[in-house]
């Protein structure tokens, strides 16, 4: 496969769309004294009770070594604790405080009223535009996982 022009290619393309999406969730994040990352982490536990610092990295895409300084920061805060496994003292368990738990109920609705204005995109872009970035909401996850399943090697691929 021949390479992509490079405003065409896919990494490309997706780092475009974090930068039309992102800036409006950002603020909602400072407002609250928030990072990116620190939002990541505290929106799965506020969907997991726990959970180690590995299945953490994996769902929050964050490495390993930069998550510790991210949960170490939050802790700081009291948004999160670990708790030692009752069962294997070298499973590190980390979990929403109570203030984290009570900070979901102040953020979220202003996250989901950003995630309601995105539609909204046809009033500035135009209907077939709005149209595009549904079904592109709808269909990132598929080739996310299809691209993970199959193993491709970007370099190798021209993307």
């Amino acid at each position: 496969m021949a390479m992509q022009d490079f405003s065409r290619s896919l990494p490309i393309m997706l780092y475009r769309t974090l930068d039309a999406v992102m800036p409006r969730f950002r603020q909602i994040f400072n407002e609250f004294g928030l990072t990116e990352q620190q939002w990541r982490v505290l929106r799965v536990l506020w969907e997991q009770e726990s959970m180690t610092i590995s299945e953490l990295s994996d769902l929050t895409l964050i490495p390993a070594p930069s998550l510790v300084g991210v949960v170490d920061r939050l802790t700081s805060n009291g948004l999160v604790d670990r708790r030692r496994s009752t069962t294997d003292r070298r499973s590190v368990f980390v979990y929403a405080t109570d203030a984290g738990q009570k900070l979901e109920g102040e953020v979220r609705p202003r996250v989901d009223q950003a995630y309601a204005e995105l539609p909204a995109c046809d009033k500035v872009v135009g209907a077939a535009s709005c149209r595009d970035c549904k079904k592109l909401r709808q269909d990132a996850a598929p080739v996310v996982l299809l691209i993970c399943q199959c193993g491709i090697e970007f370099g190798q691929q021209g993307i």
